[in-house]
């Protein structure tokens, strides 16, 4: 499929399923951590992906590279990878699917916010600034209007605390020489990384086992092949075909999404308040995304100059 220069029908499609299918991964961790103990769970998964992922490269034919300059940046990466899913699954283990999408959804507002004081070129805009203040003031607000609802505070900040080392990760490799190697490398670094540190330190979160049983395999294997593997080389290929601005624009689906299962498939209870705090990051990470408005007479010369080089 040829590079496209906005998302046509069949990427507003595609995008809309990734998001559910984010969104449902959530119920997944949830229902799962009630037969693995979650860190165990995350360090399992990992190590499956090493093995998923190192077979798919060698299948294609894609090397690893990982060249001198990149190195410390990847370790780096795999700890806060490591962090991360942590930080997410313990938070589905304490609260709920909804409140800890609202609250690891809030990705891109730490992103931007670390942007702003960290790399050259990418301060903040006015769209930006309101798109932030909005998504801020919706975490804010589910965090204290929490109205008697399930879950635990310890929990959304863990889930919080997940979305600062997703975002951390990413400067991590806007900021650095990693930027440079191929995505798909760059996660089999993450997940090489993190399996022997999130195996190591399980021991300390409780046993190991739940009383695991079927569904709890079956969320473990839907974890390494659908969610770590497959999906995220689906991502790179509509990243591939699509404007990255375009893609990013769908992310404030994942929270809804989020919001919406764990309400329909898991019986939790969605508050007014939780839905409007909901509503305010997702409008804010509509914001954020949103690309620059660029001059008609700009669009044309640079549409021009892309359809020649094709």
């Amino acid at each position: 499929m040829h590079r496209k220069d906005r998302i046509d029908t069949f990427g507003a499609v595609a995008l809309t399923g990734f998001a559910l299918m984010l969104g449902f991964n959530q119920v997944v961790i949830k229902v799962t951590n009630g037969g693995l103990q979650p860190v165990f769970f995350a360090g399992v998964r990992s190590a499956g992906a090493v093995l998923c992922l190192g077979l798919w490269l060698w299948v294609r034919g894609i090397p690893l590279e990982f060249p001198r300059g990149t190195r410390l940046a990847g370790l780096a990466t795999g700890l806060l990878f490591s962090g991360e899913f942590i930080g997410l699954f313990i938070a589905l283990d304490l609260t709920t699917v909804a409140r800890a999408s609202v609250m690891f959804y809030s990705m891109p507002v730490w992103l931007t916010l670390g942007a702003h004081f960290l790399l050259p070129g990418d301060a903040i805009t006015r769209r930006k600034a309101i798109g932030l203040a909005l998504a801020l003031g919706g975490v804010a607000w589910a965090m204290l209007a929490r109205g008697g609802a399930a879950g635990s505070l310890a929990g959304d900040l863990a889930a919080l605390a997940a979305a600062m080392s997703w975002a951390a990760m990413g400067l991590v490799v806007r900021a650095s020489r990693l930027k440079e190697v191929r995505p798909e490398s760059q996660l089999f670094w993450q997940v090489l990384v993190s399996a022997p540190i999130l195996l190591a330190v399980s021991p300390l979160f409780g046993d190991l086992l739940r009383d695991p049983g079927w569904i709890h395999l079956a969320g473990l294997l839907f974890q390494i092949v659908v969610v770590v593997s497959a999906g995220f080389l689906f991502w790179l290929w509509l990243l591939s075909i699509y404007p990255a601005s375009g893609v990013a624009s769908f992310s404030f689906l994942s929270p809804v999404f989020g919001v919406g299962l764990g309400w329909l498939l898991l019986g939790e209870q969605v508050s007014p308040t939780l839905i409007a705090a909901l509503g305010l990051v997702a409008v804010g990470i509509v914001l954020i995304n949103r690309p620059a408005q660029v001059p008609q007479k700009v669009r044309v010369t640079r549409s021009s100059s892309a359809g020649g080089r094709l």
